[in-house]
């Protein structure tokens, strides 16, 4: 019998719990941690709320997760209630699939004023997660801007810009739409280093700007290339150059109609955040030009109205004590996968937070190859009998996935009229809403 510890319930998770047990079948067991009392990592807390569809990979998370080879035991944090030297005594192979929650720094002068986010806090804040769900963001202001070129900081600007009613059918958490629903806010920069021909943001993100009830999405022709030099793109970025284009066509009597105007500025590098009593005012660029891919400085700068900003420049996965950690890279410090005899990552843990969700399957895939040709059969440890051992002399309170159905049931109760849930935010009542023990 093979003994699999899984550290993180999100996609990488999964789809290595999947793996397994398909490598497998009954000569494996798996347990797959989660320091939330709830599953599936980003797909909860980091997909946008009204991306529904996204969230119904859940489904096939859920397949695997109820198969008895694989358990889930939430509730649990690894670095403090057990450590990973107890795990790997106690199970054959430890897998790290914690992805990366942590937001990258940009840590110019007066990022820490007030009302100054990362993307991770911000997106956390109105998903509901325990950890920001006291975010507070004061939303009283006219101006927002958003630092970064990929689809999380579309996903930001669009939720600042969105009416009450666009949010129906979206799982937003009640305090998030709230103060949604009472912001002022009245333009929404979004700012990035290099031009239209290096976005991250893909079509389908980039074409829910189009059909926003109160914002327009506005670019600066002089900013985009000769249209012909589209033609050396990926079909993809084609496709999102394209969308800025027909955003540069707009007519301004449009513009007008719309009381939000969503702002691209392409060419610019944040260097400063200043602010007054304390609370950010403003953001100082640096106009910048792309040189063989590169955004180079051009010593022209100009300060762009900000009272809210969100910088959504990348991710981080947490360091836990005890494994090599790859600082500059912001990830474990992992060979294709293998981070020390018996221990391996996976996902954002191991290759930074790049890809889609749907790239962590053939991830999840190939780290269990590589378990499979380290372990053999197994080394005849206790695996989860001797980590339940554990929970015993500890006193742990750990969350089967029989709980999480509980306390998904409950939050499907609670949601407001044409939301599928209204999620707990903090994780004392999501062990309240699991019921008896």
């Amino acid at each position: 019998m093979r003994h699999i510890a899984i550290v993180g319930s999100g996609p990488a998770g999964y789809y290595t719990a999947e793996a397994a047990a398909k490598k497998w079948g009954e000569e494996v067991r798996v347990d797959v941690f989660d320091q939330l009392p709830v599953p599936y990592g980003l797909i909860r807390t980091g997909v946008a709320p009204d991306h529904q569809s996204i969230k119904l990979v859940s489904r096939r998370y859920e397949k695997t997760a109820l198969s008895d080879n694989v358990r889930f035991v939430g509730n649990v944090s690894v670095g403090s209630d057990v450590s990973i030297a107890e795990l790997q005594s106690l199970y054959d192979a430890v897998i790290l699939a914690t992805g990366a929650p942590n937001d990258r720094q940009l840590n110019l002068d007066g990022h820490d004023l007030a009302n100054v986010f990362g993307s991770a806090a911000f997106v956390g804040w109105y998903n509901g997660h325990p950890q920001f769900a006291d975010l507070a963001p004061d939303l009283s202001g006219r101006h927002a801007v958003v630092i970064g070129m990929g689809n999380v900081a579309l996903d930001v600007a669009r939720m600042l810009s969105k009416s009450e009613q666009e949010f129906a059918g979206s799982d937003i958490v009640a305090h998030a739409l709230d103060a949604l629903a009472a912001s002022n806010m009245e333009t929404i920069t979004i700012v990035g280093r290099r031009g239209p021909h290096q976005i991250m943001m893909t079509p389908k993100e980039l074409g829910e700007l189009m059909h926003l009830e109160r914002a327009s999405p506005q670019v600066d022709k002089s900013d985009l290339p000769p249209v012909d030099d589209d033609s050396i793109l990926e079909p993809g970025l084609r496709k999102s150059v394209t969308l800025l284009r027909d955003f540069a066509a707009i007519p301004q009597n449009i513009h007008g109609e719309k009381p939000i105007a969503i702002e691209f500025d392409f060419f610019a590098s944040p260097t400063a955040f200043h602010g007054e009593y304390g609370r950010v005012t403003s953001v100082e660029v640096e106009r910048t030009r792309v040189e063989a891919g590169r955004a180079v400085a051009t010593g022209e700068t100009y300060s762009i109205p900000a009272d809210l900003v969100v910088t959504c420049i990348g991710y981080r996965s947490s360091p836990i004590e005890g494994v090599p950690f790859d600082e500059r890279a912001g990830r474990f410090a992992n060979d294709d996968g293998r981070i020390l005899p018996g221990l391996y990552c996976v996902g954002w843990a191991r290759r930074g937070p790049s890809g889609t969700i749907g790239t962590n399957r053939p991830d999840g895939y190939a780290v269990i190859e590589l378990v499979e040709a380290d372990i053999g059969a197994g080394e005849r440890k206790k695996g989860r009998e001797g980590f339940d051992e554990l929970v015993e002399k500890r006193g742990l309170d750990v969350v089967t996935f029989r709980d999480w159905q509980n306390i998904e049931q409950a939050e499907e109760a609670a949601a407001r009229e044409g939301a599928p849930r209204e999620k707990f935010v903090d994780v004392a009542s999501m062990i309240a809403a699991r019921g008896p023990l």
